[in-house]
């Protein structure tokens, strides 16, 4: 609790340093923020041509939508896979990359990285509009399910910023954390029904594994993605409450590994 109140009372610290990163991410870039929108869109592209032409992956015929495309069933899926991941990839960094400022000031670290959670929010932000539109033009009637979307895009953010509170300590201590968190999200991905649908874990996956897969947080949140925007209809509640108790559970661990190693950050950044 104490914790807590320390980040509520540094919210000016925290404001200024998510407009700092906000404003150096595409510093003298021509597109600027236009990327955001360009590289879902790119990677779906890409995805779509390998494993919607070359594997001739086949997508479910939307339940009240009507949709029938790979494209729009990897988009909905990809998107919140990659608001995960991209806050993991920034928050690993983040006391390192300020460790200057580590070193100087005395300050509550997790700022650090929860202004970069709000970062990755932003961008994520401007992602979803596109995909809600996207959405709506090919003609899935959405509207009632977009609440369900933003709660579970807030519960992705607090998961997502548990791993990333653990593991911006770990990496100060362990440099090679990078790489090998690197190839973990490259398994994790794929153990998710991203460019598969989740059916396939009981019709092709060993037995033995399909308790890991089914046991999977991501699962549960691509699942309320496709479920309200390719199929709108209601997601599997009991998964959503299930979600919501992963991201709050991994929040209060990561922010447990976090206040376990600051101590000696200052040391050895």
């Amino acid at each position: 609790m104490k914790a807590v109140t320390s980040v509520v009372a540094s919210r000016e610290l925290l404001w200024n340093l998510t407009l700092r990163e906000l404003r150096t991410k595409y510093r003298r870039s021509v597109l600027g923020w236009t990327w955001s929108m360009l590289n879902p869109l790119a990677t779906v592209a890409i995805y779509s041509f390998i494993f919607g032409v070359l594997f001739d992956a086949e997508a479910p015929r939307g339940a009240n939508s009507g949709l029938h495309g790979f494209g729009w069933f990897l988009l909905c899926a990809l998107l919140p896979w990659n608001f995960f991941a991209l806050i993991n990839n920034m928050g690993l960094g983040s006391i390192s990359v300020n460790a200057g400022l580590v070193r100087r000031v005395a300050f509550p670290r997790e700022v650090l990285v929860f202004s970069n959670v709000l970062h990755a929010c932003t961008q994520f932000a401007i992602e979803l509009t596109l995909l809600c539109i996207i959405m709506l033009v090919v003609g899935s009637p959405i509207l009632p399910w977009i609440p369900v979307v933003l709660l579970t895009s807030f519960l992705i953010a607090v998961f997502g910023a548990g791993f990333a509170l653990a593991l911006s300590t770990m990496s100060v201590y362990f440099r090679d954390l990078a790489y090998l968190w690197g190839i973990f999200l490259q398994l994790w991905f794929f153990a998710t029904p991203v460019v598969y649908s989740a059916s396939l874990i009981d019709s092709k996956a060993p037995e033995w594994m399909q308790p890991i897969l089914k046991a999977n947080p991501m699962k549960l949140a691509t699942s309320v993605y496709r479920d309200c925007l390719y199929h709108a209809q209601a997601p599997n509640w009991w998964g959503l409450l299930l979600f919501a108790g992963c991201a709050f559970a991994s929040l209060t661990i990561g922010w447990w590994i976090f206040h376990r190693l600051e101590r000696r950050l200052a040391e050895e950044v």
